[in-house]
């Protein structure tokens, strides 16, 4: 299930006719905008229903939907030894991430920074929720998502082909900006809580820190992986 506008609408242009409905308000005082999503739902051959307020948010359960809802296939996941690796492969690697605001925030930068695939631990992770959907703008039915049972054991496949794999720790020993990202390189970013796990920023070939010029010692998941993914885009001059 697929709550909010652009998330419907990033639906709808993935998958179209594939979606098994799209629902639609049909006493919202936002009636142009829902309006046009439901004119375009019907353009790509999806089913469009109309539907009040209180149904809505009855199958919401809580998610902000703006009067928009869809249901969409299951999302598909690759394995890690399915994922190509090449001289610009730039992965995101989140490590027991749990809060699917975060979560959601890190695909949605993925995808708008040309991420090649995003990586995370299938148990101690938030999941793929309508809110995780939500947070990433719809940005997650255009990401390529590699759900792992084991990040150690992911990160160890990365790096046999020649991936180098980078913890984000504001206690790490180099700034960002004067390490070389521009190789085929994994940022790995820890919980909101503990951050790196042991065993975790044992395997990382560097941790690099976000130099921070206020009063705030650390930043949340999230914003470190814009920050680190846009780092690596400036320094392949993309």
């Amino acid at each position: 299930m697929i709550c909010g506008l652009q998330p419907v609408r990033e639906a709808i242009r993935a998958h179209g006719r594939r979606l098994t409905r799209v629902l639609v308000e049909s006493d919202s005082g936002d009636g142009a905008q829902l309006d046009a999503l439901a004119r375009f739902a019907s353009d790509q051959g999806a089913l469009v229903e109309r539907l009040g307020r209180a149904a809505l948010d009855r199958l919401a359960r809580g998610v902000r939907h703006q009067g928009a809802i869809a249901f969409a296939p299951q999302l598909s996941t690759v394995p890690v030894e399915a994922l190509e690796v090449g001289d610009r492969s730039l992965f995101v690697a989140l490590d027991e991430v749990q809060d699917p605001q975060n979560f959601g925030a890190a695909i949605r930068s993925a995808v708008a920074m040309g991420a090649t695939a995003v990586v995370w631990p299938e148990h101690r992770s938030a999941p793929l929720s309508p809110a995780t959907f939500r947070a990433s703008a719809g940005a997650v039915e255009h990401a390529t998502l590699c759900r792992v049972r084991s990040l150690p054991t992911a990160i160890t496949s990365l790096r046999a082909r020649g991936v180098v794999v980078v913890g984000l720790d504001m206690g790490g020993e180099t700034p960002i900006d004067r390490f070389d990202l521009a190789r085929p390189v994994a940022f790995v970013v820890g919980s909101e809580g503990k951050g790196l796990r042991k065993t975790v920023k044992r395997m990382c070939d560097a941790r690099v820190r976000v130099p921070m010029a206020g009063s705030l010692a650390s930043l949340n998941a999230a914003v470190a992986v814009a920050i680190a993914l846009y780092e690596a885009v400036r320094q392949r001059g993309a």
